[in-house]
């Protein structure tokens, strides 16, 4: 099970504010390609499950991930999930040519698992490719052990921007991120929605 802290900044300016108050504590900062995709009579979606392809920077690495049952409320989002790396070069074929993930089965794990839980009597047809967007992600290293992710994420209609912080403890970091964000003048609200349901809305929320 993850579990994250999501916390919605509404425009460019508050990202940038926050993306220069937490300088000091900069890691690394990624350029991510999220790409989904659904069995095509919808087998992985009827089950509010979601199968992604992420890749990193290019092509220096590549996951695929099973997301289901996600829950968001409060600003705290729960979701179970399982992800592998993959080769890359994989992952673009596809992307390219989406029922190459049925015989990604034999090297995937994930994959041996959305057939045998998603599709029928262990055997699943075609895959389609859902679309995607792009996310530039910063990683901080923040007080009280905690990791902070400020992403700015590119989708066709619009960008967004978001704070994430996956811990075991959500409710004392939402309390200490909201404190931070309160003390630099940060304007931000709960996320209501996570990044692939957004997408799939087609729209930012208001």
């Amino acid at each position: 099970m993850e579990v994250e802290v999501k916390l919605r900044l509404p425009d460019a300016a508050a990202h940038q504010r926050l993306s220069d108050a937490l300088a000091p504590h900069h890691l690394r900062t990624h350029l991510q390609e999220n790409l989904f995709f659904d069995g095509a009579a919808g087998e992985l979606s009827s089950r509010f499950a979601v199968l992604r392809i992420r890749f990193y920077d290019g092509d220096s690495r590549c996951v695929i991930s099973l997301k289901a049952k996600a829950r968001l409320v409060g600003g705290i989002s729960r979701v179970e999930e399982d992800e592998e790396d993959i080769d890359p070069a994989l992952g673009r074929a596809c992307a390219a040519e989406p029922w190459r993930l049925a015989d990604a089965a034999g090297s995937s794990r994930i994959m041996r698992r959305v057939i045998e839980e998603f599709g029928s009597e262990g055997k699943m047809g075609s895959f389609v490719c859902l679309g995607g967007f792009r996310n530039v992600r910063a990683v901080y290293g923040w007080k009280h052990g905690l990791t902070l992710e400020l992403d700015e994420t590119q989708y066709d209609f619009g960008t967004s921007y978001e704070l994430e912080c996956e811990t075991t403890d959500p409710e004392k970091a939402k309390e200490l991120l909201e404190s931070y964000l309160k003390e630099n003048g940060i304007p931000y609200s709960y996320a209501e929605a996570s990044k692939f349901a957004v997408f799939r809305a087609g729209k930012l929320l208001p």
